[in-house]
């Protein structure tokens, strides 16, 4: 761990030297390490784009072999290999982002705790923020909620109406099912929703806590994954909540 973290701490020196503003070397870091990780995150975001496109058929196997979890793991399986579907895709590339944010996290704290390093004086402003100090004006914050709510958005599924069971069958059991189905999708969209907007409260006060220097690395890797995500899926499920903004638009 000292390794890494004694890695990331000579990669910013070193672009602090080289641009002179350290606003502007913990950008160029952020952006190098997700260069670096595009060939784990780009498979990672296809295989959930590819699960989120089955789901309809993975709910289908759900409701056949409802408490039969043997059954439904080999369905499972063989659907996932139909469809070329690694489900495991997405772990290992979360695993190893989460271990480059706590390497980068201990060398940004040690690196903006110091005035002096290597005999280079470091100049702890970029614009008007202090980034050795949390954003008092909580502009940065707020950035980093908005941009992680858009990108909630993106990933979200678009909200359209998945049938499962058909609506229009008169048998009494079908309609049981497709009552379950209903509910089953209102509680997931409740939950959806309310992580669509807790996700970036919670992220603008943790931001309002951070140095602005770790806040500005939050702000960048997020934007860096938008545009990952529009790569992959496009607007994703953005794309309904614009079209709904803009018939409430159209009709006022």
């Amino acid at each position: 761990m000292q390794f890494f973290t004694d890695s990331f701490f000579e990669i910013l020196l070193f672009l602090y030297q080289l641009t002179g503003n350290l606003g502007l070397a913990i950008i160029a870091l952020t952006l190098l390490i997700r260069l670096v990780l595009v060939p784990l995150t780009l498979p990672s975001l296809k295989a959930r784009e590819k699960i989120t496109e089955i789901q309809p058929e993975l709910n289908k196997l759900k409701n056949k072999h409802g408490k039969n979890k043997q059954a439904l793991q080999k369905a499972q399986l063989e659907l996932y290999q139909k469809y070329n579907v690694n489900p495991l895709a997405g772990c290992i590339p979360q695993l190893v982002q989460l271990a480059v944010l706590i390497f980068l996290y201990r060398s940004l704290i040690s690196f903006l705790g110091q005035d002096v390093i290597n005999g280079s004086t470091i100049n702890p402003s970029f614009l008007w923020w202090d980034l050795t100090a949390p954003d008092s004006k909580y502009v940065l914050p707020v950035i980093a909620g908005v941009s992680q709510f858009i990108l909630s958005l993106m990933i979200s599924p678009g909200g359209e109406i998945r049938d499962i069971v058909p609506n229009k069958a008169k048998s009494k059991k079908v309609q049981q099912e497709n009552k379950k189905e209903e509910n089953m999708a209102g509680m997931a969209a409740s939950m959806q929703q309310q992580m669509l907007f807790m996700m970036p409260i919670m992220t603008v006060f943790i931001a309002a806590r951070f140095p602005s220097g770790l806040t500005v690395y939050w702000v960048i890797t997020t934007l860096f994954s938008i545009g990952q995500q529009y790569m992959v899926s496009g607007l994703g499920g953005l794309k309904s909540y614009l079209l709904r903004a803009q018939a409430l638009l159209n009709r006022k």
